[in-house]
């Protein structure tokens, strides 16, 4: 004995011949493609990207913009006599100052000894 409804005879019968399965897919493709299509719509009321030459270009110094190439030495320490010592007020706010000549071959130089790098079979302590 059939206890189903003629009406749930009917949803039964479309639902097991697929023809639920495809109206539904058709659904999902046609919210997809409503979805790309108001993408295009949103990206063209953007504004348009610029050109090359409206682009903005490197200074003539070839450096980049912000960038600064300068020498550092150490600033010299102030010298005092040995009954009065200099408070950190006294002192210049850097411990460098900026050169206009680079330093010299032997100052660039490590004068250390060579401690070798991880691995490199050395003890690292100059032996």
């Amino acid at each position: 004995m059939n206890t189903l409804s003629a009406a749930q005879n009917l949803a039964a019968g479309v639902w097991q011949s697929g023809l639920a399965q495809v109206v539904g897919g058709l659904v999902v493709v046609f919210v997809l493609i409503g979805a790309v299509i108001l993408g295009f719509r949103l990206s063209d009321r953007e504004s348009r990207t610029p050109k090359p030459e409206e682009q903005p270009h490197r200074p003539d110094t070839g450096a980049l913009p912000g960038e600064t190439s300068e020498y550092r030495r150490p600033a010299e320490m102030p010298q005092t006599d040995g009954e009065h010592r200099l408070m950190p007020y006294q002192l210049k706010e850097s411990g460098t100052e900026t050169s206009p000549d680079p330093p010299t071959e032997e100052k660039r130089k490590w004068g250390g000894i060579s401690s070798g790098g991880f691995g490199s079979g050395g003890t690292g302590h100059g032996d």
